[in-house]
């Protein structure tokens, strides 16, 4: 059973329900898989951590005892109660996962323990992944994909976790951290964890944009996002070195790509309230546009049209999923579609 909605999700990983047997969540964003697996583990079993009633799996664990797996789903709780196994994959090939495929369907159709739970925890499966066709078709089975949060849930995240520590930021400083956050959740919340030191565990203090500068300092993302709103001005020199600055430190191409259709989608944003009749400048505002970067981004609302962003997203989007591909030569099709949106600026007259 396919679980889409985040509603369905959270009520599942709050209360799973003994006709489920198991779950797969899977997605590329590692830190939101394993921050679900040890949700649910901890509903599932009130003891997650006890070894007599938790079985844990790695690849090479799979490997090495093929047979394992299914005997650790037929075991009884030794402590009564139900009985969680738990596996960690990293990819959809290969002998651990046609060894999980088989235990997951031997499970699902009754032949272990039906008070055993299995939770699988991968990376990105394609649409004909083997785990994704057994789980999405049983009643039985929890299927979560796990994507990248949204800039509204990560601003409520960080204002939940600095709120618990008596912490707040105010909306321009909440802005530049969200703007600068890694991608991975887990990874996330240690920077949420690291800011909340830096402003000082139960002080009281409601940080500011100009003292989290000194904070956040110059990071690959900043350079992403700059390198984009350099593209869309039509500056291909700066827009370029952007690109190299952050290839400096972490593989530039997915992020870089990424970083252009978020620039795309704000302008989209913003172009589409100026449709609806508001102002311009009380669009950008509403588009989430970081105050320093306003003048800037009402060059490029005043020269690119819908019609324009609507025939460059097939390109963007293309370049994010050859990206995606195994081998590809990510930073190579990055600096292309950078090249592409900052000749269009330019005959734009930016």
């Amino acid at each position: 059973m396919i679980l889409k909605n985040r509603i369905e999700i959270e009520r599942f990983l709050k209360a799973p329900g003994a006709s489920f047997r198991a779950a797969l969540i899977h997605g590329r964003d590692a830190g939101v898989v394993r921050e679900r697996g040890h949700a649910l583990a901890a509903e599932v079993t009130a003891r997650p951590d006890d070894p007599f009633d938790v079985a844990l799996f790695a690849e090479a664990d799979l490997e090495k005892d093929p047979g394992r797996l299914e005997d650790e789903l037929m075991a009884i709780s030794m402590m009564g109660g139900r009985r969680l196994v738990r596996v960690k994959l990293s990819g959809d090939r290969g002998e651990p996962v046609r060894i999980v495929g088989e235990a997951m369907g031997e499970h699902l159709a009754g032949r272990c323990n039906p008070d055993a739970f299995l939770i699988v925890e991968a990376g990105v499966l394609p649409k004909e992944s083997t785990l994704l066709k057994i789980g999405g078709k049983a009643p039985g089975c929890a299927v979560i994909a796990c994507y990248e949060d949204e800039p509204g849930e990560l601003k409520l995240m960080v204002r939940q976790a600095l709120a618990a520590e008596g912490l707040g930021l105010n909306g321009e400083a909440l802005e530049l951290f969200v703007m600068r956050l890694p991608h991975d959740r887990g990874v996330a919340r240690a920077e949420i964890e690291r800011l909340a030191l830096f402003l000082g565990p139960g002080s009281g203090r409601v940080g500011g944009a100009g003292e989290l500068e000194a904070f956040l300092g110059v990071e690959p993302e900043a350079s992403l996002a700059q390198a984009a709103a350099d593209a869309f001005g039509g500056r291909l020199a700066a827009a370029q070195a952007g690109l190299r600055r952050a290839a400096m430190e972490m593989d530039a191409g997915p992020a870089a790509v990424r970083a252009i259709g978020l620039h795309l989608a704000r302008l989209r944003r913003v172009l589409t309230n100026l449709g609806a009749g508001a102002d311009l400048q009380a669009a950008v505002r509403a588009a989430g546009v970081f105050w320093k970067d306003e003048r800037e981004f009402l060059r490029h609302a005043r020269a690119w049209t819908l019609a324009g962003l609507d025939r460059l997203q097939p390109e963007v989007l293309a370049a994010d999923r050859a990206c995606k591909r195994t081998g590809a030569p990510a930073a190579l099709l990055a600096e292309r579609l950078v090249l592409s949106v900052a000749a269009r600026a330019q005959r734009l007259g930016l």
